[in-house]
């Protein structure tokens, strides 16, 4: 226990970016525990296609979904979501919704959107569309 003392003593720069980190990991890990939008890796989002017609929300850039996007996705950006224009998906409050954006970030944002617009299964796609490319899935491209 000394050591340890003696260590924070001599290192109070790196004793308090360890302590930062631990914050910021906690506050992390507990905030996604207690979040309403799960995380769904892109095998999970196959089934959950498949076999409970879940509706896929494209929130990135209509050239980036021009170049490539899930079969059937429904282009909604997030500049939309935000202004809460969700006239495609009135029809689709209690069917489960997969939010997809390039890397899974901001599919998160637009899911908690979705879910305080009163959706009631908002999920993300962990990865976004570079995990879903590179477990080779299906991408279509849209026509100009």
């Amino acid at each position: 226990m000394q050591e340890f003392i003696d260590f924070l003593g001599r290192h109070p720069m790196l004793s308090a970016a360890w302590v930062g980190l631990l914050v910021a990991f906690l506050f992390v890990t507990i905030k996604s525990a207690f979040s309403k939008v799960k995380s769904v890796p892109a095998q999970q989002a196959v089934q959950m296609i498949n076999k409970e017609d879940a509706v896929v929300v494209d929130v990135r850039g209509e050239e980036e979904f021009r170049k490539g996007h899930i079969a059937n996705a429904k282009h909604l950006p997030l500049a939309e979501i935000k202004n809460n224009q969700l006239s495609g998906l009135e029809n689709h409050k209690s069917a489960p919704i997969i939010v997809v954006c390039n890397a899974g970030v901001s599919s998160v944002q637009a899911a908690q959107m979705l879910v305080s617009a009163g959706f009631e299964k908002v999920f993300s796609l962990q990865g976004g569309m570079t995990d879903w490319k590179a477990a080779n899935l299906l991408v279509v491209r849209k026509k100009r």
